[in-house]
């Protein structure tokens, strides 16, 4: 994941009187569910890898910036 995405989803997470445990529901909205509807729609090969980003504001699930980074030892 990016920096800036790593914040968003630490921003998303964090609840002043729950501190850090909204994070799940936060990690399960914002990246769990749209990888399972990118893999369901077959745009998404199997062991490949995802990079985190954040567009306008919105965090996107990159399949092809992911592929070109190759394999990580």
């Amino acid at each position: 994941a990016s920096a800036a995405a790593a914040k968003m989803l630490a921003a998303e997470g964090f609840d002043q009187d729950f501190g850090a445990r909204p994070l799940k529901r936060a990690i399960q909205r914002l990246v769990q569910n749209p990888l399972a509807n990118m893999v369901l729609a077959g745009e998404v090969a199997p062991g490949s890898r995802i990079q985190l980003e954040v567009e306008d504001g919105v965090l996107v699930l990159n399949p092809a910036a992911a592929e070109e980074t190759g394999p990580k030892s």
